[in-house]
């Protein structure tokens, strides 16, 4: 039986999740991580474990941004078990973006494994026109593709990315997108 609790706390782990993400992408992975880690010890988690999974992928997303892949991956996996135990597609399409995240963060990076987390996560995030995950999926495969030597694709993948943040403003992801797309073209 649920607890009683007030309506805003149904908001405070999952927005201790989207905040420690920030805070780790503005390089304070330490801080992020312990708010992320108190939106995972929140006791309205415990009651309600279907606000477990957006938390879980912050988490892993956080894990990622400070360099610790293993635990992001297993993250992602747990991550993508729970949104689909509760449904919630929109979180399964971010927990396998991240799945693809941290598989391609292995040297060398998994191509086909890594691949197929990102197309699995583009065919979600274009369902439910989830376009700034689109934009990342297409980001992630033309990472993935320059890496491993698929000039054309990386190409293709990369500059869809550019359009789509072009398109959205979404201007933190343009030097790391044009920079992989300049060492394509070079």
């Amino acid at each position: 039986m649920f607890q009683e609790t007030s309506p805003y706390e149904l908001f405070v782990p999952r927005l201790a999740a989207v905040l420690g993400v920030a805070y780790a992408l503005a390089g304070r992975g330490g801080a992020g991580l312990t708010l992320v880690d108190q939106g995972l010890a929140h006791p309205v988690v415990r009651d309600r474990p279907t606000l477990l999974a957006p938390v879980v992928v912050g988490r892993s997303e956080a894990l990622l941004r400070v360099g610790r892949l293993d635990e992001a991956h297993t993250h992602a996996v747990q991550a993508v078990a729970l949104a689909g135990q509760y449904q919630q597609r929109g979180i399964q399409a971010q927990a396998l973006w991240l799945l693809g995240e941290s598989t391609a963060c292995q040297a060398p990076p998994e191509g086909e494994p890594t691949a197929g987390h990102y197309r699995q996560a583009l065919t979600l995030a274009e369902e439910l026109g989830m376009h700034p995950l689109q934009a990342h999926c297409h980001r992630g495969l033309g990472t993935l593709y320059a890496t491993t030597g698929q000039r054309e694709q990386a190409r293709r993948e990369l500059t869809t990315a550019m359009e789509m943040y072009r398109g959205m403003d979404m201007t933190f992801w343009f030097p790391e997108t044009e920079a992989t797309l300049a060492q394509v073209d070079a």
